[in-house]
């Protein structure tokens, strides 16, 4: 028994198209489709998937198909054939000819209504500024109808409960944002028939600016996306065409002189409400009367939209809320005072009070308002601004707090107390630390260290893997910064339940305790200012909002600043960069790429690109792998073994498997092996590892007496790959992630690299207490009466202590060695390898050696970390 639900009774119920109720328990009728040979516009299977490589994957330049195609039909002559397409503009047209995915891009022009003064008057009042949007009921409908969805989506609100009884959040649908809006519209409107099983679905917008260039003239765009609630937290950090592009708002620009006056900034605040409520006016109808749609099941069903959730950063909010820099958009605490204060929680009610009662002086100085804005979500029932803004992981916590505060303040610390050279000489030797941090699969490799002039979020993400081993302050320091990264970690997971909460809290309640310390040095101001940071004090809310909208990476602007490359950058790159926003809209880039992704949505639903099905055409053997990620990484090359991949795969716990390819150049007998990497007792070593495989209660000090086993064949390989589940970090839509375990005497066309990995002990027991810590040195199988047994010899490293460090929070564990100084090794079969373990040096104070690289730092220190921040799921096993 993993559980129960309580659900929301009398919701979601299936209707036919026209809203009438269906009996219980009937099939939804199918789908409108078209027949399964029917490949429109397309002529066959290939020229879909060849536009679809062109167009989408490879992205290749327009010159670069015509030449493609014209290389084609020569090699189709002698066999009468013809190319997939004639040249690029025969491409484009076939792709704008596909009937589905179209929601077109129209533009309005938005200009102050205020008074213009006859003369003098800023150049900003006269202009006119354009906003491309597109409807978002048609996108709601087509995110609602996407078969791709089944099986990832919630159609009412749900309480889960795990076997203990302690309540689960996850989902949208799983927190009490959604749980209290559906019961309040089945009770409070029971008696009108036409909302009866109506099934709530939660709109979640997001926005932030992004440049797409600096070098030619600092080109930003304001996009605004949209997804639905329903969707789970997997598929929308994966996309899967379940966030999308909504609008392009303007940004208004003005000269010097008038960039910072009360009016203009007035005119772009309004200016952004009013759009925003303009583009949005389409679902209105939809929140005060069901509109009926298809649902990713096939069934039809009254649906009721709902303003949900709004993900932006820190200074967006304080735009949505039309509140005052510095305040807390959440809560009413004063701004000279946000940890101390006792605000009451925002919403939209207490506002509209406010502002009947108070002068606009009163609420600016008194509750951070501005009191004559108006926020859009005005224009809507029964939504709240104060109550859609969901926590910022990446901007409030990683970006805000761990570079902008907690860098930032032990580098000025480190100045105050001794002095700007030998500060300096200390921050060199942690970039030394840090450029030493041995590799792992898809880290981030420093060279410099933390030296870099713009910081991007990737850089702060996997700064903060590596950077709390490499500092020496005081221990409150590194306390109040592993507390720092165990929140942030906490609360990036991807489910979470009543102890998970309770993890939470205790971490907050740790850092706020140890960053005294900055206070104490005289870093940070003594007395409630010294803490009144708005992005330090979101974190206090931070187990409410887990509440009421599930797990935060759902629901992050993480996944909007990823969305920006598909749906800005890349388009703009495509551009010829004059006037680009028409480019990138209309009727190219941005809506091709909708179109390619809906035609492969309805081809998969119709069957018709499952590999086992052969295009009537004949044209299965061109078949083009959708996701490449699924190809293992293990050929023993040097090219791209960094990249982790994400399977859609169904949940299991972990399996590990051999690199497809053997290694050459090696001995394929295991003695030759053994006299060729210089390891003689390898046989020995095999043949114990042998005995324990058919007899668990053999004496280890025994040697069987194998026949030939010296002379048993062999392969050698460079990496395995281990699968795991891990949901909370980038994983496929089972919530498998996939790595490699690199071990291969030359990494790069450079020095040895040996990874290290986890190994199971016992399974009962949990955290590091039941795991082992190894070091593999060569990845081999070899078969014995005629079985094939993958194999990896690895040295051991045992734990320091019971405990882990006081600290910084992290296990120590020391190699292991013989009487002699050698290590001890062992054979062990692969599939008790659980996943790969990331091991950073114990440093001394002492200065780091020149050369300490990340190559040999394995090699060198006496102990090691185990490095439970390199992922989210070695800190949910690691502990």
């Amino acid at each position: 028994m993993e559980g129960w639900f309580a659900d929301v009774t009398n919701v979601a119920t299936p209707t036919d198209k026209f809203g009438n109720d269906l009996p219980q328990n009937a099939s939804p009728n199918p789908r409108e489709t078209c027949d399964v040979n029917d490949w429109y516009p397309f002529g066959s299977r290939l020229e879909f998937e060849m536009a679809e490589f062109l167009f989408t994957r490879s992205q290749m330049p327009q010159a670069q198909v015509d030449m493609l195609m014209r290389l084609w039909v020569a090699s189709m002559l002698h066999h009468n054939d013809q190319a997939p397409f004639a040249d690029h503009t025969d491409l484009h047209r076939v792709i704008d000819a596909i009937p589905l995915g179209d929601v077109p891009w129209k533009s309005i022009q938005a200009q102050y209504s205020g008074n213009i003064p006859d003369e003098g008057a800023a150049s900003w009042m006269r202009k006119s500024y354009e906003v491309w949007f597109r409807d978002p009921n048609p996108i709601v409908e087509n995110l609602l109808g996407n078969p791709d969805f089944n099986n990832h989506f919630d159609y009412m609100p749900y309480r889960e409960f795990k076997p203990s009884g302690q309540r689960r959040w996850e989902n949208m649908m799983s927190g009490n944002w959604a749980w209290n809006y559906a019961v309040h519209q089945r009770d409070m409107l029971a008696g009108d028939p036409s909302m009866h099983g109506a099934m709530l679905v939660p709109i979640i917008l997001g926005s932030n600016k992004t440049t797409v260039s600096v070098t030619t003239g600092q080109n930003d765009y304001y996009p605004l996306y949209l997804s639905i609630g329903n969707v789970h937290n997997n598929v929308r950090r994966a996309h899967q065409n379940s966030l999308v592009l909504l609008a392009f708002l303007a940004i208004p620009k003005t000269d010097r002189e008038n960039e910072d006056s009360t009016e203009f900034h007035k005119f772009r605040c309004q200016l952004f409400h009013t759009t925003i409520s303009h583009i949005l006016s389409s679902l209105r109808h939809g929140m005060l009367m069901p509109e009926v749609r298809q649902c990713p099941d096939g069934h039809f069903r009254r649906v009721r939209y709902a303003l949900a959730a709004y993900i932006a950063d820190y200074p967006e909010q304080i735009l949505l809320s039309c509140l005052v820099q510095g305040w807390c958009p959440l809560c009413t605490a004063m701004s000279s005072d946000l940890e101390g204060g006792q605000g009451i929680p925002r919403s939209h009610m207490h506002a509209e009070f406010c502002i009947r009662a108070f002068a606009l002086a009163e609420l600016w100085d008194q509750y951070g308002m501005v009191g004559d804005l108006t926020p859009f979500t005005n224009d809507f029932p029964r939504a709240d601004i104060y109550k859609m803004l969901t926590p910022n992981l990446l901007h409030q916590i990683i970006k805000g707090i761990f570079k902008d505060h907690l860098v930032s303040w032990i580098g000025e610390y480190l100045k105050i107390t001794y002095g700007e050279a030998e500060a300096n000489r200390i921050l060199d030797d942690i970039d030394r630390r840090i450029a030493a941090v041995p590799p792992y699969p898809n880290l981030q490799r420093f060279p410099e260290g933390r030296r870099f002039k713009q910081w991007t979020g990737d850089d702060s993400k996997a700064l903060m893997k590596v950077f709390l081993p490499a500092c020496y302050v005081p221990p409150a320091m590194i306390c109040a910064l592993s507390a720092f990264l165990d929140f942030c970690y906490c609360a990036r997971r991807n489910s979470l339940n009543e102890s998970a909460l309770e993890c939470l809290q205790s971490a907050l309640d740790r850092f706020h305790l140890n960053r005294r310390i900055f206070q104490e040095t005289g870093i940070c101001d003594s007395g409630p200012k010294g803490f009144s940071l708005p992005r330090q004090h979101a974190m206090n809310h931070y187990c409410h909002l887990i509440q009421e909208f599930g797990a935060l990476n759902g629901i992050c602007s993480s996944i909007t600043e990823s969305k920006h490359i598909k749906a800005v950058k890349k388009p703009w790159r495509r551009s010829n960069h004059y006037q680009a926003l028409g480019q990138m809209l209309l009727p190219t880039t941005n809506q091709r790429l909708d179109k390619l992704a809906a035609a492969r949505v309805d081809f998969e639903a119709r069957g018709m690109l499952n590999t086992s099905n052969s295009d009537r055409n004949d044209n299965s053997r061109y078949h083009i792998s959708h996701n490449p990620s699924n190809n293992d990484d293990d050929d023993g090359s040097d090219a791209g073994d960094d990249e982790i991949q994400m399977p859609d795969e169904p949940h299991v716990l972990n399996y590990v498997h051999l690199a497809r390819t053997p290694a050459r150049n090696y001995p394929s007998t295991l003695q030759a092996l053994a006299d060729h990497i210089d390891q003689p007792d390898l046989p020995l070593l095999v043949s114990r590892f042998l005995q324990f495989q058919f007899q668990d209660d053999a004496d280890p000090n025994t040697i069987p007496s194998y026949p030939n086993i010296s002379e048993s064949l062999v392969s050698v390989f460079h990496s395995a790959v281990a699968t795991f589940y891990a949901p909370s970090d980038l994983s496929g839509l089972g919530g498998m992630h996939s790595e490699c375990i690199r071990s291969t005497p030359c990494w790069r066309k450079g020095p040895a690299r040996y990874d290290t990995i986890f190994l199971e002990k016992d399974q009962d027991v949990p955290g590091m207490k039941g795991l082992h810590v190894g070091r593999v040195f060569i990845f081999f199988s070899f078969i014995y009466n005629n079985i094939r047994y993958p194999c990896a010899l690895i040295q051991w490293f045992t734990t320091v202590s019971d405990e882990a460090h006081e600290d910084t929070g992290m296990w120590i564990v020391e190699p292991d060695f013989d009487a002699n100084g050698q290590r001890q090794l062992e054979v062990i079969h692969i599939h008790s390898i659980l996943r790969g373990a990331h091991l950073i040096p114990v440093y001394s104070q002492d200065r780091l050696p020149a050369d300490v690289h990340c190559t040999n730092s394995l090699d060198i220190f006496r102990m090691y970390y185990v490095n439970k921040y390199i992922d989210h799921h070695a800190f949910e096993i690691v502990f």
